[in-house]
Formats: structure tokens, C-alpha cells, sequence
């Protein structure tokens, strides 16, 4: 039984590593691609996990497979396509650490995976599915993650959604709200930032906004708020848990840090179990979360940055919560 199966993106990102000797700027080749980030946080706690997806035949593919397999990840349902080359995205960091992307997928490898290559099995044996919209943008995975998508909810699995929205990747904003609102109603667990909450209600007020989500599906909305922690809207009711002061170098792949941990807290409980939790659990598991997502960012990289178990414990029990809690009414 798997913990978390995840179908979606994984990919090469290239992150600033600093200048030669000529001044000109040098990029480091690092693992990436959100649904395989957040499996990799789960497993690196302990839990066990396996993706979907699709990779070239090429260097990066291998290279891909090679590094999930050595973090844990079962890749049973990795295909590796001859015919098209991995996706690509260079990382660009402000002085803050915070990141943006360019993408080159036009087509990548991970918008070709096919509704006949989907290793249905590891769906049958999981507990939690996790999905994220870039899976969306493009035929075929678009129809294969649909199925997917139906596939797990049919069968009782927790359902997990990152919309984790790149604009750049979606031919107008009207499509990528569209795809990205079809799969609420199949989430239990939803993960947003603050701009994607934005811009899937049109409510800048977290609690208005978080709720509204919420009315569509989801039985837990968290959004993620970087230096201000995150904001959640549960049957339990909503709040808001404080982020941990540390020393941001680069945020790619905090979000699915905390994601992932959050999982890993929840690895034990059936969807409509997520209804009987108390603020004081729910708000004991994003304190972890918190954590997790904030020490990957004190590191470069996603996956090569995140936390042990142990490491999080002890930032949980040494380090002051940051208690910048403006919820923006």
C-alpha cells in the first residue's frame, strides 16, 4: 500500500549557482516538478510513495529517474518517451529568494503521457492521490489526468490538489480557471497560494476566499503565505498558524515541502475523517508543515533541500514562530 501516489510534472529546473569567472550567470541542474517534490518530502519522513508520469529517453529523464528512485519514490509508473525531450524550466531568485520560472514544453516530456500508459495499479494501492493542474494545460495528459483524477475519486482514495498556477503555460487566464476549478469538486485536500485563491474566487479576504473554495468540494482549503505561515478553512473552522523565521535563500519547492509533510501528518485518516479534527490537530499538523516548508527554502534546490523528520522537530522546538499574522480581512 502506497501512502501517496502522485500523477503530474517531474523535471529538470536549473538554478542560479552563483557566476564564472567572466561574470556570467551558472545554473545548477536540480530535480523538480511539484507533484514529484511533494513525494519526496513524504518519503523523506518515511512514507511510501510512487509517481505518474512521463520523461525523454534522454540524460535529464534518466537522470530523473534515478534521483526519485534514490529518494525512495517508486517509478514503476515513470515512461520514458524516445520522441520527445524532458521538460525544462529555469529558476530565476530576487534578493528575497523568491522564485519565477521559464518554462520549455512546448511540447516536454510530461504533457505527452497518455490515458493507455497509466499504471492504473499503483491508484488501486494507494491511500492519498495527488494531482496539480499543469497536468491540465495540454493534450493528451490533460485526458489522462481527467481520467485519473475520476479513477482515484471512484474508488474512495484521499484526493489531494495543488492548482499551482504558471500563466505562461496556459494560452489565456479563462482556460487555466476553467481547468483548474474542474477538479475541485473531486479534492478533499486543497492546497492554494493566496494569488491562486485570488484568482479562482475573485476574493482577496482569506477567510471569504478560503470558503469559497471550500463550497466547492474540498473538506480542508490551506493556503500557503510564505513569511506569514498558512491560513486554513476546515469543518473545524479557520485560523491561521505562524511561519518560522529563517533565513530564505530560495522558495522553490517550500510550498511542496509543506505539502508533502502535511501527507505525511494525514497518511492514517479517511476522507471523512479530515471532518473530525479539531482546530488544535489540524493546527498541530500545519505547525509541522510550516517547518518543513520553511527549512527546504534555507537551502537551493527542492528535493536536495528538504528535511528530515528530525530536522523538523528540532526547528519545531528551537526556533520562534514568525508571528506576522495579518489575515488580510
Amino acid at each position: 500500500m502506497y501512502d501517496v501516489v502522485a500523477l503530474g510534472e517531474v523535471l529538470i529546473d536549473f538554478t542560479p549557482n552563483g557566476t564564472n569567472d567572466q561574470g556570467m550567470a551558472l545554473f545548477a541542474r536540480n530535480p523538480g516538478g511539484a507533484p514529484a517534490n511533494v513525494l519526496a518530502m513524504n518519503t523523506k519522513l518515511g512514507g511510501k510513495t510512487a509517481f505518474i508520469g512521463k520523461v525523454g529517453r534522454d540524460d535529464f529523464g534518466s537522470f530523473l529517474i534515478s534521483v526519485m528512485n534514490g529518494n525512495g519514490i517508486d517509478t514503476q509508473g515513470v515512461v520514458q518517451d524516445g520522441s520527445v525531450n524532458t521538460t525544462i524550466a529555469f529558476v530565476h531568485l530576487n534578493e528575497c529568494g523568491d522564485r519565477s520560472f521559464s518554462f520549455y514544453r512546448k511540447p516536454g516530456a510530461d504533457v505527452m503521457l497518455r490515458k493507455s500508459e497509466i499504471e492504473w495499479r499503483l491508484i488501486d494501492e494507494c491511500h492519498t492521490f495527488h494531482y496539480g493542474s499543469l497536468s491540465f494545460t495540454d493534450e493528451p495528459c490533460r485526458s489522462a489526468a481527467h481520467a485519473a483524477i475520476c479513477y482515484a475519486k471512484e474508488r474512495g482514495k484521499l484526493m489531494s490538489y495543488d492548482p499551482n498556477y504558471r500563466p505562461f503555460l496556459w494560452d489565456t487566464e479563462e482556460r487555466a480557471v476553467q481547468e483548474m476549478l474542474w477538479a475541485l469538486p473531486m479534492t478533499d485536500i486543497l492546497k492554494v497560494s493566496e494569488e491562486e485563491m485570488q484568482l479562482l474566487t475573485g476574493e482577496s479576504r482569506l477567510e471569504a476566499g478560503a470558503r469559497k473554495l471550500m463550497e466547492q468540494g474540498p473538506r480542508i482549503v490551506l493556503v500557503s503565505r510564505g513569511e506569514y505561515g498558512s491560513f486554513y478553512c476546515a469543518a473545524c473552522g479557520t485560523g491561521q498558524v505562524p511561519a518560522f523565521r529563517v533565513h530564505a535563500v530560495d522558495t522553490t519547492g517550500s510550498g511542496d515541502a509543506f505539502l508533502g509533510a502535511v501527507h505525511y501528518r494525514l497518511r492514517d485518516k479517511a476522507a471523512d475523517e479530515l471532518d473530525g479534527l479539531s482546530q488544535e490537530e489540524l493546527e498541530d499538523v500545519l505547525d509541522f508543515a510550516n517547518a518543513a516548508g520553511g527549512l527546504t527554502a534555507t537551502k537551493r534546490g527542492a528535493i536536495p533541500s528538504m528535511p528530515t523528520l528530525a530536522e523538523i522537530e528540532a526547528c519545531r522546538g528551537s526556533m520562534t514562530r514568525n508571528r506576522m499574522e495579518s489575515i488580510n480581512e
